[in-house]
């Protein structure tokens, strides 16, 4: 989808492994775009408009999109000295599409209603893969009319959004998400371990795990990284140690019961701390190995 000539203007912060490729299908759809990332010269490499901090981004757009890592890197630059809020003319809408907390979004939403500036959490499910092929799935929280008005947007970032209801939402759905994709791979890793340590296999094991009732694309897309037995971070194992941690918390403040994902947050966090954080999430299977008999 192109915007037409009264497109938004939208100020981007955050330019990790997801942001870069989401910022440059925004400008192939045609939304003049402005840019604010810690490290400057990140934002300088784009060759598009970059502003010195987030109140100064945030007083020359129409919407101020932010993709950081967690709750304080968002509180940080929404409220932090020159934040958003800070904006002598801040945009009308925040929409936040990195993973933070429930609890945070809604309270960021609190607070910036106060100023008089709209919001969504609009966290995104899908790889890097995703994010250049415009593919992603948007997980959207917040009031359904600025959702409806920003759709076109989100058209230009992904395949499809969905609207789950109230600030926050966004948040636990993507969560709920994220959870049962770091539980998958810990099985598809805790397979092949205990798959090769039987003496079968590895290559006719993948192959056959890709023709049952278990398969998936996720499945598929990290295959070829467990043959090469290389890990370059698609989604950084030390992003979905931090998601688990969120999904734990939100299960205890809902009273749900997810011991699975507990066993598996900790494995996660483990493999994190034993230096594998930047490496990607399927590297939990080198954790996994670490752990077990040399003949697995």
């Amino acid at each position: 989808m192109v915007a037409d000539t009264g497109a938004p203007r939208i100020g981007w912060i955050g330019l990790g492994h997801m942001g870069v490729p989401m910022v440059g299908n925004l400008r192939k759809a045609g939304f003049p775009v402005t840019v604010h990332n810690r490290t400057r010269a990140k934002a300088e490499a784009l060759g598009l408009p970059t502003a010195d901090s987030p109140a100064a981004l945030a007083a020359t757009v129409d919407v101020v999109i932010t993709m950081v890592a967690d709750d304080a890197g968002q509180d940080a630059v929404l409220f932090g000295p020159d934040g958003v809020a800070e904006a002598a003319r801040p945009a009308p809408t925040v929409i936040n599409m990195g993973t933070i907390s429930p609890e945070a979004s809604r309270a960021h939403a609190v607070r910036l209603g106060e100023r008089g500036i709209q919001t969504l959490d609009a966290p995104v499910s899908g790889s890097t893969r995703a994010a250049e092929a415009a593919a992603l799935v948007i997980l959207v929280g917040g009031d359904p009319d600025v959702y409806q008005r920003h759709r076109p947007i989100f058209e230009a970032l992904g395949k499809n959004s969905f609207y789950f209801g109230g600030h926050g939402q966004g948040a636990n759905a993507k969560l709920a998400i994220n959870l049962l994709l770091g539980v998958t791979l810990q099985g598809l890793a805790e397979a092949v371990i205990l798959g090769t340590g039987s003496g079968l296999d590895r290559d006719t094991l993948l192959e056959m795990i890709g023709t049952t009732a278990v398969a998936s694309p996720i499945i598929a897309m990290k295959t070829p990284a467990i043959r090469a037995g290389e890990f370059p971070a698609a989604f950084p194992l030390k992003h979905m140690a931090k998601d688990f941690g969120l999904a734990v918390r939100a299960a205890e403040a809902v009273g749900a019961a997810v011991p699975v994902t507990r066993a598996a947050a900790a494995t996660y966090a483990e493999a994190r701390d034993g230096g594998l954080g930047d490496a990607d999430i399927m590297a939990i299977l080198a954790h996994l190995r670490r752990r077990s008999r040399p003949e697995s």
